[in-house]
């Protein structure tokens, strides 16, 4: 280029111009791939295409084999070298911040796939025997088309659970099995599948509401066709899966139960733990730090036992929770009635605290019967506007004596309002943002924000008596108590009633949940640990603003900025938040 053309260019903006061009061209490259990256999520799990409205992906189930996932991880390298390619000093703001969310999910993925999470793709809080059954609870039911989709769904989930009995014979040759304990369950989750009557099988359950343009002959042809597939083909299918789980899959399975003890077993665990939390935090500072908040929630507790009058210790009370009738309804009926009273009186405190509300809405619904005992006592699944599906809090009904009133307001804020249900459809809902970035969850920013959000209950009037602020306490040392035995059995050993006895001396919770959640902390190792490492991360970063701020903090402009890029990892997050409390700072 002359020293002329330059001179004019400068001269007449051309310059600005071209460095424009450069913007939008690395920026178009980056949809381009993002678009790319999301289609392929899309047709490698199309159950989960299903959860967020992708079309096309209705009638299909994932791939389960080795193969196929083999194919996957190598696709996702080259997504990240393609990612890597992309000048990112010719991006925005929003869009580096989109390309660093991206490669930290690309590059966790791959960092993964150096351990064998392929093998393990059954236990009692998961698998094929719960997926058929879940996914099709989820499927739209709006046209003629979804019913063929079903249809198709049940035709081809023969083959996902033979290709799924391949997979796990595989993982007992290999010796890499979940632990024995958590496989017990799952004989009877199968058999809950195919019951002797065909029309109590939550298989064809889910063939009803159909829309009107749908006749009622047509309506009985495709119920007939349905329970013929159900019949000839998944109750052969389960009844061989059920015979390989208790012949060959569990007098098989791992004794020991926790991950270190598997081949590369500590830098497996080491490597769920960073997935999960987002942090740098190790395993040991984990176990430490559990340590810390258990000793300082626990003399909370012992404050308000004093100030309800109990006269009694602590295990005394905690029994007095545990089995007075007072706190436990008579039906399921009544359960979920107060769990959608406290969800109504929690909506309209919201306005105080977010400047942003989702429009999506919700429902409180039950636990499906088939797989509730083995559940834990409530989870959440968001809504899709494509389909026209409300986000729901699921709450389990199941044995009524270990479902206490005290612990339904931190777990309805928690789950719905101001807690999951929020969070997760205000990302779906960021305007102009693609759909990979909308859906993109960082297990230590979803499940920390679901556990910030009952400590919110305090500000929206809640907690008022004793009980249920012991219930709340009870709930954030849970959570505390996940920081050590999380770490005590996967990463020193803890034999499963070490882990048992060390959270029921601490919290008030039943002992039938307690079990249940031990058994998930086995099966899925690590997870659990993000609840508390990302609330207390929130706590810290509202405290720096609070004190930079003073008395010009602004909880609803803070609330709004946290969950403006929807869920972020914590590192990313801390980044963030600091910037924008060191500008609002600037501008007094």
């Amino acid at each position: 280029m002359s020293k002329l053309l330059a001179m004019l260019m400068i001269t007449f903006g051309f310059q600005g111009v071209q460095a424009s061009e450069k913007l939008v061209y690395e920026e178009d490259k980056l949809t381009a791939l993002y678009d790319d990256i999301w289609h392929h999520q899309m047709t490698t799990w199309p159950t989960y295409a299903t959860y967020v409205g992708y079309p096309g992906q209705n009638g299909l189930w994932p791939d389960p084999s080795l193969k196929a996932n083999l194919k996957y991880s190598k696709k996702r390298g080259e997504f990240l070298k393609k990612l890597n390619a992309i000048d990112t000093k010719q991006l925005s703001e929003d869009a580096h911040l989109g390309w660093r969310l991206v490669n930290k999910s690309l590059q966790i993925d791959i960092d993964g796939h150096s351990f064998p999470e392929e093998l393990i793709l059954i236990h009692q809080r998961s698998g094929v025997q719960q997926d058929i059954a879940g996914t099709l609870s989820i499927m739209p039911k709006t046209n003629r088309q979804d019913f063929t989709d079903r249809l198709s769904r049940l035709r081809n989930a023969a083959t996902y659970i033979d290709k799924t009995i391949e997979v796990l014979r595989a993982g007992v040759e290999m010796k890499i099995t979940p632990p024995q304990i958590t496989l017990r369950n799952v004989p009877n989750q199968i058999r809950n599948m195919i019951p002797k009557d065909i029309s109590d099988s939550p298989l064809l359950s889910s063939f009803n509401h159909f829309p009107s343009t749908i006749s009622v002959t047509e309506q009985a042809q495709i119920i007939h066709e349905a329970t013929t597939i159900i019949k000839k083909d998944i109750y052969p299918a389960f009844e061989k899966l059920l015979e390989f789980i208790e012949s060959e899959y569990i007098p098989n399975a791992n004794q020991s139960i926790a991950l270190s003890n598997k081949p590369n077993g500590t830098r497996w665990y080491e490597h769920r733990v960073r997935m999960f939390t987002t942090s740098d935090l190790t395993p040991k500072e984990i176990h430490k730090l559990g340590l810390i908040e258990v000793k300082r929630i626990r003399a909370e507790m012992e404050g308000i036992i004093k100030q309800s009058g109990f006269k009694g210790n602590f295990t005394e009370f905690t029994h007095f929770l545990r089995t007075d009738p007072q706190f436990y309804m008579k039906s399921a009926e009544d359960l979920l009635a107060k769990y959608r009273d406290i969800s109504k009186r929690a909506d309209p405190e919201l306005p105080r605290l977010f400047g942003k509300l989702p429009r999506m809405p919700y429902g409180v619904i039950p636990i499906p019967d088939y797989s509730a005992r083995s559940q834990t006592t409530a989870y959440y699944r968001g809504g899709s506007q494509e389909i026209g599906r409300a986000g729901y809090f699921y709450a389990n009904t199941y044995a009524l004596d270990t479902r206490p009133t005290w612990e339904m307001e931190a777990l309805t804020l928690h789950e719905a309002m101001p807690g999951h249900h929020l969070q997760i459809s205000l990302s779906q809902e960021l305007p102009e943002t693609h759909p990979l970035l909308q859906n993109l969850s960082y297990t230590g920013f979803v499940e920390g924000w679901g556990l910030y959000a009952e400590s919110l209950g305090d500000e929206m009037g809640f907690y008022q008596d004793p009980y249920s602020k012991f219930g709340q306490l009870s709930y954030e040392m849970w959570r505390a108590v996940r920081l050590v035995v999380d770490t005590g059995m996967h990463l020193y050993n803890w034999e499963r009633q070490k882990a048992i006895d060390y959270f029921a001396g601490n919290t008030a919770k039943s002992l039938h949940d307690i079990e249940v959640e031990i058994d998930r902390y086995i099966s899925w190792p690590g997870q659990a640990l993000a609840y508390k490492i990302g609330e207390l991360k929130f706590k810290q970063l509202r405290a720096e603003a609070e004190k930079s701020l003073g008395e010009n903090f602004n909880i609803r402009e803070f609330h709004d900025e946290l969950l403006s890029k929807g869920a972020l990892p914590l590192d990313i997050l801390e980044q963030r938040m600091r910037s924008w409390t060191a500008v609002q700072a600037s501008n007094l």
